[in-house]
């Protein structure tokens, strides 16, 4: 199933559910990465963060004290973030369109609902490869380019000007 040798990614697991995260960390095995550090919430990751090289995060949206929003908001914001570029996948279960919007918001790279298959996992971390957005920095968002459709014939009103 994979093309890439996930070996070496090095990936920072944040979920809660202790059930949850034992199927997540299987999943993972399953695709060859061998280097996952767990955190229960947002703030022992931002923790992790801070004190280890990490290459990718999969997280929660709900957790305690910190959730998944507020972290993305640290890492993205926050002027103690050891590193604003990390890819981020959110997987959770709240798959409102309210939700969705206020990740890709927030500056994750992927979004992923719960459950999820093998496959669909690989699919999101494969996009994080293949597909290195730009970050846009401007006063109210950091993040990747939410902008994944690159046409360049777009002729309407709002067309920016180069």
């Amino acid at each position: 199933m994979a093309d890439y040798d996930l070996k070496a990614l090095h990936v920072l697991l944040i979920e809660d559910n202790i059930n949850m995260r034992d199927m997540i960390k299987s999943v993972l095995f399953e695709l060859g990465l061998r280097t996952i550090t767990v955190a229960h919430d947002g703030d022992s990751a931002f923790r992790e963060i801070k004190t280890t090289t990490i290459d990718l995060v999969l997280c929660d949206w709900v957790m305690k004290p910190i959730n998944g929003p507020m972290f993305v908001k640290r890492i993205r914001r926050g002027k103690d973030s050891p590193n604003k570029y990390i890819p981020i996948i959110m997987l959770t279960g709240h798959t409102d369109i309210d939700k969705v919007i206020e990740a890709r918001n927030l500056g994750i790279n992927e979004f992923l609902a719960k459950p999820f298959t093998a496959n669909k996992l690989y699919s999101r971390i494969k996009s994080v490869i293949e597909n290195d957005r730009q970050f846009v920095d401007i006063e109210s968002y950091f993040g990747p380019d939410r902008r994944r459709d690159r046409t360049i014939a777009y002729e309407g009103q709002e067309r920016r000007k180069s």
